[in-house]
């Protein structure tokens, strides 16, 4: 089994998970609370990648961020280094093509929590901030977790995008997908088999533990 293949997907995952939580929350709340009537647009920009063709994703971030466009340029004297088959790029097209799988569940979760004890920590004079930290978040906890774990759980088996982005450079490009993906090729369906083991097993794993979450005891204790 490649090694390398299993830290750089793992250390892939692991970092679109932690950004997403960081921009997917902020973004769910706003589409929870927020009234303006073209707030739909905004859901289907979200929601995008779930319908687009990773291939097409990848394309356009090749073509807006290659080294011959002004942002292409512009992120190169930034980062460090072009954003063509770089564990850089890799990552922005990660957040990119994950966001729905971050931010639906984010939604779904801060949408159910309470408005009456929302509104009884606002007139104790608690803050905004302080009320989502302290009382919104917990509240909304076990779909919050659903949402990273799906996050990362995609992130580990992209393939489309991932190809795309960063082409198949081992140790700095070459993730779990692709690597299946050269077995093939080679027919070393011996070596397939163990990586795709493994992914069916991760993949078995999460959506046992999404579903454990979503269970009414889990998301609804504070009903009681």
């Amino acid at each position: 089994m490649d090694t390398a293949a299993i830290i750089l997907s793992a250390e892939l995952a692991s970092l679109t998970t932690a950004i997403l939580l960081v921009v997917g929350l902020p973004i769910a709340y706003w589409l929870v609370r927020s009234r303006w009537r073209l707030k739909f647009l905004v859901e289907a920009v979200v929601a995008l990648p779930l319908v687009l063709p990773p291939t097409v994703l990848g394309f356009y971030l090749l073509v807006g961020l290659g080294p011959h466009s002004p942002a292409g340029r512009a992120y190169q004297a930034v980062v460090g280094e072009p954003f063509p088959f770089s564990f850089g790029g890799l990552l922005l097209a990660s957040v990119l093509y994950s966001l729905p799988f971050a931010v639906q569940p984010f939604t779904a979760a801060l949408a159910g929590v309470d408005r009456r004890l929302v509104e009884a920590a606002h007139t104790l004079g608690v803050s905004r901030a302080s009320t989502f930290l302290w009382v919104t978040l917990p509240l909304a906890w076990p779909g919050v977790l659903a949402g990273a774990v799906l996050t990362f759980a995609h992130t580990l088996g992209e393939f489309g995008v991932v190809l795309m982005v960063g082409g198949n450079i081992p140790g700095r490009t070459r993730t779990l997908s692709v690597a299946i993906f050269d077995h093939v090729e080679a027919l070393e369906y011996g070596a397939a088999h163990r990586t795709a083991g493994l992914l069916l097993a991760v993949s078995f794993l999460v959506l046992a533990l999404v579903y454990a979450l979503q269970r009414r005891p889990f998301l609804r204790w504070n009903d009681r």
